[in-house]
């Protein structure tokens, strides 16, 4: 469907005011697979018909409904396994003798669509039963989106969606299907929670973060709101905790408040003096 290059650009102005993310010239041919449904929806003749009408600021519901589908989710299980592999091959082991005493993790997934990264970490936690036996693993989930966040919370999948990442064994070890949705099961959805959030907001309780995980989120930020968004996370990490980003996205350049894992490529830590301090401890520990 056609679309003026003035609905482009409020479009692409309205997103990145509400969200922080941007739509930049490249990413605009999604607009017409986005917002085609709703065009449908509301019986809108054209794009221009339905961007007029959110800009009449008298139907805040469909502005909200216009924005959502803007918005990137794409996501599948144990994306780019790599990653995965790292965290709890590598950056878990330090926090593991850092936390005995406690027994306790705290872990941030920003950004986490509708939940397969979150319930990914539960599995590999709910897989090591032995190693993790008495300690409290606290997951929590945050996106932007109402009806991504909503999805979490329901943890029932497509075929497609589960296969995405996952082996047959894990399907169904830890789904059981029903009419073509696959359903995660309850010992997994008590393991994680999930919260509507913006990632530029104070972050979730408990608010210091062993793990993070913001993976493809910043990408699509301003650098300003970028910015804004590391200073976010610093205040959510633990001094001795790590920062999981992107396979594309980095710290250098970017921020002051990150420097790389010299013993974990592709994690990041606070750059705080007194996490420099809590790292080298549980190094030598």
């Amino acid at each position: 469907m056609e679309i003026s290059d003035t609905s482009q650009r409020v479009l692409a102005s309205m997103l990145e005011a509400r969200t922080g993310q941007q739509l930049s010239l490249s990413r605009r041919w999604r607009i017409d697979t986005a917002l085609a449904s709703i065009i449908r929806e509301h019986g809108f003749a054209t794009m221009d018909q339905l961007v007029s009408r959110v800009l009449s600021g008298q139907a805040p519901a469909l502005t909200d409904q216009v924005i959502e589908a803007l918005l990137n989710n794409e996501t599948y299980f144990f994306r780019d396994k790599l990653p995965f592999d790292l965290l709890f091959g590598g950056a878990l082991k330090r926090l593991e003798r850092a936390r005995a005493n406690e027994r306790r993790l705290s872990i941030w997934c920003a950004g986490c669509s509708t939940g397969q990264e979150a319930y990914s970490l539960a599995m590999n936690f709910a897989e090591e039963k032995v190693r993790w036996h008495g300690w409290k693993i606290d997951i929590i989930g945050t996106d932007l989106s109402r009806s991504a966040i909503g999805r979490a919370r329901e943890g029932s999948y497509s075929q497609f969606e589960v296969q995405r990442g996952l082996p047959v064994v894990q399907m169904i070890r830890w789904f059981e299907e029903d009419n073509g949705a696959w359903q995660i099961s309850r010992t997994l959805k008590d393991m994680v929670r999930f919260e509507v959030r913006n990632m530029i907001e104070p972050p979730p309780p408990p608010g210091r973060f062993d793990i993070i995980l913001c993976r493809n989120i910043l990408l699509y930020f301003t650098a300003d709101m970028r910015r804004q968004a590391f200073n976010r996370l610093a205040e959510a990490a633990a001094p001795d905790g790590s920062l999981m980003l992107g396979a594309g996205e980095t710290v250098l350049g970017q921020t002051d408040r990150f420097i790389s894992d010299p013993e974990h490529r592709g994690l990041y830590i606070p750059a705080s003096e007194q996490g420099q301090v809590s790292l080298a401890r549980a190094r030598v520990a």
